[in-house]
């Protein structure tokens, strides 16, 4: 199934889901859908400027996403207003859901930063998965998080977004 094909929607409305309830709702472009991975391209989301320190969010950045219907994560390639990388932003979720013209992805609080130059592989919020609960509640679920995590740090250090995302 391709992109390409008249019974695919050319816009996709993306629900990120975290502990239950739609933390947010936008609408992207459709680049393609395999039957297995989606991919599409979304402007910056977030209302105003959201700056972690080591890379900020902005009016103007485009994210193009990819989300897999058979892995624990999604891989965002961020870029500024002029086009520039600014690297990537992965996190860590349930396999993705798509229903017509919806993807339903639950968050499940690990994230992971590849800078464009590959110099900064961070870790993020391990915190917050470790107070989520997910742990107690979904063992296994808990375990298929953390290993994911784990094969995106290990992506991201050996350059592999390059073929994951091709």
């Amino acid at each position: 199934m391709s992109a390409n094909s008249a019974d695919l929607p050319a816009r996709v409305e993306v629900v990120l889901v975290k502990a239950g309830r739609t933390k947010i709702r936008y609408t992207g472009e459709l680049l393609a859908d395999d039957g297995t991975r989606v991919a599409l391209r979304a402007p910056w989301a977030g209302s105003g400027v959201r700056d972690f320190g080591f890379v900020r969010f902005e009016p103007g950045d485009v994210f193009t996403e990819y989300y897999w219907r058979d892995r624990w994560y999604a891989v965002k390639e961020v870029r500024s207003a002029t086009g520039a990388l600014k690297g990537w932003y992965c996190d860590v979720t349930r396999p993705a859901r798509r229903s017509g013209p919806e993807l339903v992805v639950e968050d499940l609080d690990l994230d992971l930063w590849r800078s464009a130059d590959g110099t900064d592989v961070r870790r993020l919020d391990e915190d917050e998965f470790a107070e989520s609960g997910l742990g107690a509640s979904d063992p296994d679920a808990a375990r298929a998080a953390l290993a994911a995590l784990d094969e995106l740090e290990s992506l991201a250090r050996s350059g592999g977004f390059t073929s994951l995302l091709a």
